[in-house]
């Protein structure tokens, strides 16, 4: 059925307004739930996250007094949106526990919107970065058994696996070379804009967390991965936010975040087997529409165009958790050996790649390859889950 935002009425503004007895939301349970249920509440989090970041930038950069105040009343709304879907986040989890979790939204949605994607330069960022976040996975997987003595079966429940993704170690690359080319917003498919949000908004929201709660932990090795990975994700964010149109204005900006907004609670809304986080995700999106409204007014209003010749006429179908491991272990196969050089990609190590390498690690191994070292010694092997088989890389099978 489809489904066009701009058509739908959602809940006046005015009666948004949640009391604490209705943001006091009980969480899931992580020894039950699904995990792609976490998966959603993660990202709808980065979501929440990014629109009330950039309301905050918008009203720094308008004089409008009026604009001010109504990003304001907005942006109230989305922060209590933002703390009823982290707050669905059970408490007993351990920091480690959720950090898997987020690697694992990273690899599945990453790897989801990479098989979508119209655009093949849009495309390939895509699949580039999730190699990156798979192995991740890995790192702190291994991590998880050595601090904690649990597996992270138990957190991605076999939907994904957990082995090698490109050496976390190759991923330090010189600055200039995370910069891509952004995609023309006048040409490019409304769902490229949508795609590139998303992405964009959870690497940052991942980026966030690892920056807040890595220096939480007294193991050394364990305060060590996390500013390493820390720092890739800094990487992650630039590689995403680059593919977005510079060229956007702020009006055109506010109407793509609110409309990414509905299509993400209403996919979410979909698919959701929780059906205490279904309704809110459908309380969310009631919503959102109408922040898309004041939005699009504003946008009428500021910018003098018609919001509809930007966006998609109805919403696209709905992004999907789901497992992709034969997607992934083709990419394993066939891009392992890529990194970046300008815009572009190659296969070789260039000269800044090498130079990049030799300063950040000082001639020593890198936390990502110490926490393996570490692991192998404490457990004599390697933790992974291969569901589906021998890893598709020769030169990463275990020995």
């Amino acid at each position: 059925m489809t489904f066009n935002p701009l058509e739908q009425r959602g809940i006046p503004l005015d009666r948004q307004l949640r009391n604490w007895r209705e943001l006091n939301v009980d969480p899931i349970d992580p020894d039950h739930c699904d995990p792609y249920t976490r998966c959603r509440i993660i990202t709808m989090n980065g979501i929440e996250v990014e629109a009330i970041l950039f309301s905050h930038q918008l009203a720094r950069h308008t004089v409008d007094p009026e604009v001010k105040r109504q990003l304001a009343r907005v942006r109230y709304i989305e922060a209590q949106q933002q703390k009823v879907v982290n707050w669905l986040l059970p408490g007993v989890s351990s920091v480690l526990e959720t950090t898997i979790a987020y690697e694992q939204v990273a690899v599945d949605l990453t790897a989801w919107v990479a098989r979508m994607e119209p655009d093949p330069y849009l495309k390939q960022a895509y699949q580039f970065g999730v190699l990156e976040d798979f192995d991740h996975l890995y790192r702190y997987a291994n991590l998880y058994e050595m601090i904690e003595h649990r597996k992270a079966e138990s957190i991605v429940d076999g939907l994904t696996e957990v082995m090698p993704g490109r050496p976390t170690r190759l991923h330090h690359r010189n600055p200039v070379d995370n910069v891509r080319d952004p995609y023309a917003k006048d040409e490019t498919n409304p769902l490229s804009k949508l795609h590139a949000l998303t992405i964009m908004s959870a690497e940052q929201q991942t980026m966030n967390f690892y920056m807040n709660t890595g220096p939480t932990y007294m193991e050394p090795i364990a305060r060590q991965l996390y500013q390493e990975i820390g720092l890739i994700e800094e990487e992650h964010v630039t590689h995403y936010e680059s593919l977005v149109d510079p060229g956007e204005t702020w009006w055109e900006q506010l109407v793509n975040h609110e409309y990414n907004e509905c299509y993400l609670y209403h996919s979410f809304m979909e698919q959701e087997s929780d059906p205490r986080v279904k309704a809110i995700w459908e309380l969310h999106l009631n919503m959102e529409l109408e922040h898309l409204h004041v939005a699009c007014d504003l946008m009428r209003r500021h910018d003098g165009r018609d919001p509809a010749s930007v966006l998609a006429p109805e919403l696209p179908n709905v992004l999907t958790f789901e497992p992709n491991k034969g997607y992934l272990r083709e990419l394993l196969d066939t891009q392992m050996d890529l990194t970046t050089l300008g815009a572009g990609y190659v296969r070789e190590a260039h000269e800044r790649f090498e130079q990049m390498q030799e300063q950040i690690h000082g001639g020593e191994a890198p936390p990502s390859d110490r926490v393996m070292t570490e692991h192998d010694e404490m457990f004599g092997r390697e933790y992974r889950v291969q569901t589906e088989g021998e890893h598709p890389d020769p030169t990463q099978r275990e020995k």
